[in-house]
């Protein structure tokens, strides 16, 4: 179980939360999902793994994760 809030500073709570990038991170949703990598489409649902994801799949999805970030944030 994972979850990502796009913030200059760590988020430790709803607050900081809330205070996080939601704009950035619809785009970067977006993103993904034109890749074919399917995240919960908001940063307050939970993101699974489980043992059907394969090394491939993972090491595809860190890819295709750092170089849609970079597009996003850039």
């Amino acid at each position: 179980m994972f979850q990502l809030f796009l913030s200059s500073s760590p988020v430790r709570n709803y607050r900081e939360a809330l205070s996080s990038d939601s704009a950035m991170f619809d785009r970067l949703f977006r993103r993904l999902l034109d890749e074919g990598i399917y995240l919960a489409p908001s940063q307050f649902e939970t993101n699974f793994l489980s043992t059907a994801h394969t090394d491939e799949d993972i090491s595809r999805t860190v890819d295709c994760f750092a170089a849609c970030l970079s597009e996003v944030s850039g």
